[in-house]
């Protein structure tokens, strides 16, 4: 077998597991985010007491709101 051939088949190697590699982890990602959301009611009232405010109920639904807005 020739240099050039044993070249190409390493460099379509790589490139099948770069791309299959980012497709699997993609998902993986995309799972756990689904399964563990970065921000809930919780962690909003948790950063308004930080700040120093007690939010109203309103304040947080609006947050919340505004986020999923944001996040599509």
């Amino acid at each position: 077998m020739e240099w050039y051939f044993v070249l190409l088949i390493a460099i379509g190697t790589l490139l099948l597991g770069g791309v299959l590699g980012f497709f699997i982890s993609r998902s993986w990602f995309k799972k756990y985010l689904e399964k563990n959301p970065p921000i809930d009611e919780r962690s909003i009232r948790e950063m308004f007491r930080q700040m120093g405010r007690t939010p109203s109920e309103k304040q947080v639904r609006q947050v919340l709101a505004s986020m999923k807005q944001n996040q599509k």
